[in-house]
């Protein structure tokens, strides 16, 4: 996959691939990560690439011609790559976002700055305005390693385990169960007693519950999304079912 990021910090950008997963995924050949600068752009020997808005107000905004030329060259180079850009009026940035462009050929970014940049280009360019939050960055950097980071572990073959995405938070509208390791006492907390017990059918059984629980009691939102049904019933069931049953080691 090729992601290519518009943006006036490169070297910002590119300090998401030093390590972990995308740095992997780069390794692996699963990624591969671009930068197009409008500076490189600008005609005045200041390099200039923001101006004043029109009908006043405070802040500077990117000029249309030097932004767009960078996102024309970032397609040039990325030709079946959707446009987004990182703003705070775009759609947010979920699970399904991130899953459905991890299967897509290519991506570009494009990185605000300042108070934003020219509605033209955004009409014109882009496809898709996402955001990561309800809050105001510097600019859209951040976001875009966010999302770089996000994609990279749905890539075939950059984690270990196939399995640690399918168990990730939120893949099934549910948030993670608890994890313990060694010692199994620490500092008089001790693991729970079904962990230890070797039956994986009642782990995962239990498992199951503690993340329907950590969901009602976190994201109420995504738990009740559907109503109180029957996968609700069992998970609250068995999150709550006495510490003898979990002790068992029938089959």
């Amino acid at each position: 996959m090729q992601i290519t990021v518009v943006t006036l910090f490169p070297e910002l950008v590119r300090a998401v691939m030093h390590s972990g997963m995308p740095r992997v995924a780069e390794s692996q050949g699963a990624m591969a990560l671009a930068t197009v600068n409008p500076r490189d752009f600008a005609q005045d020997r200041h390099r200039t690439v923001d101006d004043r808005p029109f009908g006043g107000g405070p802040g500077m905004l990117l000029k249309p011609e030097t932004l767009a030329a960078a996102i024309r060259a970032a397609k040039a180079e990325n030709s079946e790559a959707a446009v987004w850009l990182l703003s705070p009026q775009g759609v947010r940035l979920d699970r399904d976002l991130v899953a459905a462009v991890a299967t897509q050929p290519g991506l570009i970014l494009v990185c605000g700055r300042y108070e934003g940049v020219d509605q033209r280009v955004v009409d014109a360019l882009v496809d898709q305005e996402v955001s990561i939050g309800d809050y105001v960055l510097s600019g859209g950097e951040l976001g875009a390693m966010v999302l770089i980071d996000a994609v990279v572990r749905r890539l075939p073959g950059v984690l270990g385990d196939a399995e640690s995405v399918v168990q990730d938070s939120f893949e099934t509208a549910r948030l993670d169960h608890p994890h313990y390791t060694r010692p199994e006492c620490w500092e008089d907390r001790a693991v729970p007693a079904v962990l230890l017990g070797g039956n994986h059918r009642v782990i995962e059984a239990w498992r199951a519950g503690q993340r329907g629980l950590n969901t009602a009691r976190h994201r109420p939102d995504l738990f009740y999304g559907q109503g109180l049904d029957d996968r609700a019933r069992a998970e609250l069931t068995a999150a709550w079912a006495p510490e003898a049953l979990w002790q068992t080691n029938e089959p």
